[in-house]
């Protein structure tokens, strides 16, 4: 497999962490998203993926963009362990949640809408971040353990820790969100989530290396 990747990308972060928990070793090939104007728009990158985005994983002879789309067919494919509850309720939940971050906050503050922002990118991100997290607060309270559904880690915990990494580097006051605090916290213990943070990736500067 060879997975495209930005060490600061959260929807990257998602499948370097879902690779690790599934033992699946890849080759890594850095897309760098500010140099050079953005090396996610050279016409090499467009042929790998059409959206020009990142990740982009090239697996058993196809080439997947999108991070739930990537996540599902690993879980397809290498089911162990199991990202999804055989339970369908739990399983709603983990598709809840995940969607909820995915469709719901991440895009409001990621680099193409923050471009377009100007001066007022620092105070939108943070807007659109707390907003989230207020909802998602109220979501967790009800269907946390250990981890976001119940004590076994599952996609809406690949979700959640790159989201909450992008909150800390945009400042945002974590104090009213005490349950994402504490999951987040659980979930950077785990080895697959520190192996794929963004501290630790081959295309990290020097500066901000772990």
């Amino acid at each position: 497999p060879i997975l495209y990747s930005y060490f600061r990308s959260s929807c990257s972060w998602r499948v370097r962490i879902a690779l690790a928990l599934k033992g699946i070793s890849y080759d890594l090939v850095p897309v760098n998203l500010l140099k050079e104007g953005g090396q996610q728009f050279s016409a090499e990158f467009k042929a790998v993926n059409p959206m020009q985005q990142v990740p982009a994983l090239k697996i058993d002879g196809i080439a997947l963009s999108q991070s739930l789309a990537i996540i599902h067919y690993l879980e397809d494919t290498r089911p162990n362990p199991r990202l999804l509850p055989q339970d369908p309720k739990k399983r709603a939940k983990v598709r809840m949640i995940a969607d909820h971050i995915v469709s719901g906050i991440q895009p409001l503050q990621n680099q193409s809408i923050l471009k377009q922002m100007g001066e007022k990118k620092m105070e939108w991100a943070q807007n659109c971040i707390a907003s989230g997290f207020q909802a998602l607060e109220q979501i967790l309270q009800h269907t946390a353990g250990c981890y976001c559904v119940g004590d076994e880690v599952s996609m809406a915990d690949l979700c959640l820790v790159p989201q909450v990494f992008n909150a800390e580097r945009f400042k945002v006051d974590m104090g009213p969100y005490p349950t994402i605090t504490r999951i987040n916290k659980a979930l950077l213990e785990l080895e697959a989530f520190k192996v794929s943070h963004p501290s630790r990736q081959p295309d990290t500067p020097a500066e901000l290396r772990a």
